[in-house]
């Protein structure tokens, strides 16, 4: 059976810079960070204390009231993001069949906030004062059950979770139940909101973030030399994904096409990746068979890039190996260097960048390189502004704790 043809048709967001995707991508291009301070709660004992945090988010419209008090943040952004998406692809009612029209947005922790509440209230007040709606709005799949249950969408429903990749291996699957005609459209990406005590204290346990409380700005900086860990982040970043078909009839904006996608496991270490990158290096050769084109045809990849000392150059090199003498012809940029790492919601947003690249023949720099590692030299590696390059086609690779790796390949639409 032949596969169907897969294209973006819509974007949305809940972001440090906002809910605008052109917001979003513009603040990318001009180098602006979205790192601050936290104020959500006291930090003041921590030794990180600085996240890439959502600000002032408007619901109205997006979320009904009541709801919207009730629900976890990771639900929230989700809906917001959601609906966003399908305003930018312009889908009326009944132009797409809602059972053939699915959500596929994941989280790597789900509800942290409700979870830490509910233990709150469990200890300190007993169990008959935990909320009704603790299980209902703690666990990953909800996100993607509300936001099918406003639409009414019918069509494949589930959430995945595969840590910092569960954006891309959700985009992944998502293409894959339209490829193989079991859907006409999807919703599909990643959600997080972790910036609570026990969110931002369990990552500060296992060392994993930055302690550049003195420059918060200047501390998301992968593969500069003096990198210390990542800066937390939150939000939602999803894509409508279409059968081409589908978008033709309804005459849809395309964006991009989905050209294919691979994920495995390092089967390695739990939170580090293999220090040469070997199960990264096969997703990226498993993605370029699965999309069918020359690996020369890429000559732009959005890195995962935390700003880890373990986990940024492990991909360096599996990049390097994977296109050989090519490789010096490929432009390569880090998105978390200005939003931070959102964990489960990161390969959405730099899916959207992706995007936006192709649509604006600009990438966007990669800020806080004061000394770059000489791995980097054999790359196109853009820091004091953007870049303009013609894309002809483009890899966005995300891996997370568990070894989990996820690689999409996304490209200019051609009729």
């Amino acid at each position: 059976m032949t596969k169907k043809r897969v294209v973006v048709t819509g974007m949305g967001l809940v972001s440090c810079f906002g809910t605008d995707v052109d917001t979003f991508y513009n603040s990318l291009l001009e180098g602006k960070s979205g790192v601050r301070e936290i104020s959500q709660f006291d930090v003041s004992e921590y030794p990180t204390r600085f996240a890439a945090s959502v600000q002032g988010l408007d619901t109205e419209g997006y979320l009904d009231k009541k709801q919207a008090r009730r629900v976890d943040p990771f639900i929230t952004y989700t809906m917001v993001a959601g609906k966003k998406a399908l305003e930018m692809a312009q889908l009326k009612e009944g132009s797409v069949p809602k059972e053939r029209s699915g959500v596929l947005v994941g989280s790597g922790m789900g509800g942290m906030g409700m979870f830490e509440s509910g233990v709150t209230a469990l200890n300190e007040k007993g169990f008959k004062r935990l909320s009704p709606f603790f299980v209902p709005f703690i666990i990953t799949n909800m996100a993607s059950a509300l936001l099918a249950m406003d639409l009414g969408f019918r069509g494949p429903n589930y959430s995945i979770s595969t840590a910092c990749a569960t954006a891309n291996n959700c985009i992944i699957s998502a293409a894959k139940h339209i490829q193989n005609g079991e859907a006409d459209l999807m919703i599909c990406g990643g959600s997080e909101a972790p910036l609570f005590p026990i969110g931002v204290a369990g990552f500060v346990a296992c060392k994993a973030l930055s302690t550049r409380n003195e420059a918060p700005q200047e501390a998301s900086r992968p593969w500069d030399k003096g990198r210390d860990g990542f800066v937390i982040g939150e939000g939602a970043g999803v894509l409508v994904l279409e059968s081409l078909e589908s978008a033709q009839k309804r005459g849809a904006p395309i964006l991009a096409e989905y050209l294919g996608g691979a994920v495995n496991c390092d089967a390695h270490h739990f939170t580090e990746p293999h220090p040469e990158g070997l199960g990264v290096g096969e997703c990226i050769e498993e993605a370029i068979r699965d999309a069918g084109i020359e690996k020369e045809a890429i000559n732009y990849v959005n890195a995962h890039a935390t700003s880890t000392p373990a986990g940024d150059l492990p991909e360096v090199r599996a990049v390097a190996r994977s296109f050989g003498e090519h490789t010096k012809n490929i432009a390569m940029n880090a998105t978390k260097s200005m939003i931070g790492h959102s964990l489960g919601a990161a390969a959405g947003f730099e899916a959207i960048a992706t995007v936006q690249a192709l649509q604006t023949g600009q990438i966007h720099p990669s800020i806080n390189i004061s000394e770059m590692e000489e791995e980097l030299n054999a790359f196109i590696v853009p820091r004091t502004g953007p870049m303009d390059v013609s894309i002809t086609a483009a890899m966005s690779n995300s891996f997370g704790f568990g070894g989990h790796n996820a690689s999409l390949i996304l490209g200019p639409y051609h009729a």
